[in-house]
């Protein structure tokens, strides 16, 4: 009983959210399928039927049909009368209300500029971006063949074709294909001696010795290396703003029920 409240509570918050949607798709009986109808059916607001295949565009519709039929069904039986049907009605009556009063307080939350940049100074180690290293590497599995590996790209010209070059005839592992590339990743995401013999490196470098590593011997190119820095202000003010206003909201809900429990005769059992 409780999962069926809670699906109708959903189904109507959804619907008052969209009561003005003109948009019809059939009728049934002269009754007409709405959006709301199928929003319901689908049961994620993000969802966009009219962006659909149309083979579930044909199963949604005919399950909002049938689910419009079986309701007047329903209603025609007389179920309204059925006690439990009163019962479960006045449980959603009140739920919803819960719902849409907290709706309502949400929405007179505010938060001021002034506070989110407040926040943003005083919190400026939460927007923190690490630095970053893009790398490609060679993995062999002796010394001896990283050290030679090592020996052709000192006598190369160009070394970052040539580096490319040898990953692919050389590496062991699945980045050998892409010339041993291996994306951009926080400096100390890779094992401890991987990741130290990277950042000693400067871009366009490439290791002069090889670097063991528990999975074997690399030798080591850096693409790029970005440093630590901390996001912008208008970066995260959005997000800054989400927060503050969930917080704020939290502490009301919590304050207004520390109140009324005050103000209450509660009798646990």
């Amino acid at each position: 009983m409780r999962k069926i409240v809670t699906s109708v509570i959903a189904t109507l918050a959804l619907s008052t959210a969209t009561l003005n949607a003109a948009d019809y798709y059939a009728t049934v009986n002269g009754e007409k399928i709405t959006k709301n109808d199928l929003k319901v059916v689908l049961r994620n607001p993000n969802i966009d039927f009219d962006v659909l295949p149309k083979d579930k565009k044909d199963q949604v519709l005919q399950q909002a049909i049938e689910k419009k039929l079986l309701t007047d069904e329903a209603i025609k039986s007389g179920i309204e009368k059925d006690k439990s049907f009163k019962d479960a009605l006045e449980k959603i009556k009140k739920d919803l209300a819960l719902e849409i009063w907290m709706q309502n307080q949400f929405k007179d939350i505010k938060v001021t500029q002034n506070e989110q940049k407040d926040f943003y100074n005083k919190s400026k180690d939460k927007f923190k971006k690490p630095a970053t290293l893009e790398a490609r590497h060679i993995l062999l599995k002796t010394e001896k063949d990283a050290k030679n590996a090592i020996e052709k790209l000192n006598k190369a010209k160009n070394k970052k074709e040539t580096f490319i070059k040898l990953a692919g005839e050389m590496s062991k592992g699945p980045t050998a294909s892409k010339g041993g590339y291996l994306g951009k990743f926080q400096e100390n995401k890779m094992v401890p001696e991987f990741s130290a013999g990277a950042k000693a490196l400067k871009a366009g470098e490439y290791s002069k010795k090889p670097v063991k590593t528990q999975f074997g011997y690399h030798v080591i190119y850096l693409e790029s290396k970005t440093p630590a820095s901390t996001m912008s202000y208008n970066e995260v003010k959005d997000k800054i703003k989400e927060f503050l206003l969930q917080d704020k909201f939290r502490k009301s809900i919590s304050d207004t029920a520390s109140r009324l429990k005050k103000q209450a005769k509660i009798v646990i059992k």
